[in-house]
């Protein structure tokens, strides 16, 4: 029976989503950093002429990727259900490039000064040491270059030239898991308002009369002192003030906070669909806004109930008693909206996490000042009467 069942299509798609819990899109970026890697070891290893360093160097590096092979195949991974042993081959990845780029040659490392250089300054901040020696490196070499003369690296520079790229991984890495622990911090929220929402509505439709959703609104002139009851779905006139409380529990209905939660459910999503328009595209592969929108759903529904709640309990001076259901379904709708004012510092802090995985849209680097030769001067001012 349970061959038969692990044959079914449906069981071999869940056992192929449950490998690739942490991301497949990231997965198959480490598979495709692998298989690159792997070329380039297998041509470095071709081309013969290596010192006993360059090969020791060499094997750590096809260690490094061996391992990332290992840690990336999240069949044979401990810790796929948490999408660890994506970190896991990254890490390893970046030692062997790391490895690889050591065994280069200055003049091969050389040519790869502009994307060592384009690493570095998109994930280390300006004010990084790292980034400043290799702006520095770049500054040198171009104006070698446009001197018609060039400047061999040393292999100081050398080493410091790829324990920046190194920093820039590092940082990069960073990145993706702040990216991808703010993800999963908003769904586990998500999930618990939700179950908080659901509990609400079946503990009120069990108990209907703990604490019901009604108002009593104040006599009208000429009613001899008698009061009304309004609930979200019933409502009864011409109650005796003193028999308020058990009218109250009469017309409280079973389903009082399941309307409520829906109108401010409904409500919270066309706020989550307003706010489609501030979100700016992205490249990543980390549903942020797709969280941020179903965060505001629970949300709203849980405003509504405690803001009709507040009112109810005076809190709120002048709307303390609403005449009519149409009035409660109301304002639930616009309690319901109005969880964007709590929901908005959470967006600023998805936004933020977001910038900080894109790429940096940093200024140019100033142009190396020139000395001007005597024609290039500005002439002197005149002399004075």
């Amino acid at each position: 029976m349970s061959r038969v069942i692990g044959r079914a299509p449906g069981a071999s798609r869940f056992r192929g989503w449950r490998h690739e819990r942490g991301s497949w899109v990231l997965c198959e970026e480490v598979r495709a950093g692998v298989h690159e890697l792997g070329a380039l070891l297998a041509a470095r290893r071709d081309h013969g002429d290596m010192s006993a360093r360059d090969a020791q160097l060499l094997h750590g590096a096809e260690e490094a990727l061996k391992r990332a092979e290992n840690a990336v195949d999240a069949v044979a991974h401990s810790r796929f259900l948490s999408g660890a042993h994506i970190t896991t081959a990254q890490l390893h990845l970046n030692s062997g490039r790391s490895l690889w780029m050591r065994t280069l040659s200055p003049l091969e490392l050389q040519s790869y000064l502009p994307a060592m250089y384009a690493t570095v300054k998109q994930h280390l901040p300006p004010t990084d040491e790292n980034r400043v020696f290799v702006e520095r490196i770049a500054r040198e070499t171009c104006d070698a270059q446009e001197a018609g003369r060039s400047v061999p690296l040393t292999d100081a520079q050398l080493i410091s030239l790829v324990a920046a790229v190194d920093a820039a991984r590092q940082a990069a890495l960073r990145e993706k898991l702040r990216a991808e622990s703010f993800v999963r911090i908003v769904q586990w929220i998500t999930v618990f308002l939700c179950a908080v929402v659901i509990l609400i509505g079946v503990l009120s439709a069990l108990w209907t009369t703990a604490v019901p959703l009604c108002f009593t609104p104040s006599p009208s002139p000429g009613s001899q002192g008698e009061f009304g009851v309004v609930c979200p779905t019933n409502a009864a006139a011409s109650v005796p003030a003193g028999d308020l409380t058990a009218r109250t529990r009469e017309v409280a209905g079973w389903g009082d906070y399941i309307v409520v939660e829906f109108v401010g459910l409904v409500a919270a999503g066309i706020a989550a669909a307003s706010a489609l328009r501030k979100i700016r595209g992205t490249s990543t592969a980390f549903g942020i806004p797709v969280a941020l929108a179903m965060l505001k759903l629970p949300t709203g529904a849980i405003t509504a109930v405690l803001g009709l709640l507040l009112m109810r309990g005076a809190f709120i001076p002048g709307l303390s008693a609403l005449d009519s259901s149409a009035q409660i379904i109301a304002w639930a709708v616009v309690l319901g909206y109005s969880q964007e004012l709590f929901t908005k510092f959470v967006d600023r802090q998805g936004q933020a996490v977001l910038d900080s995985v894109r790429d940096p849209a940093h200024t140019a680097l100033p142009p190396a000042p020139t000395p001007r030769g005597p024609a290039d001067r500005p002439p002197p001012p005149p002399p004075q009467q």
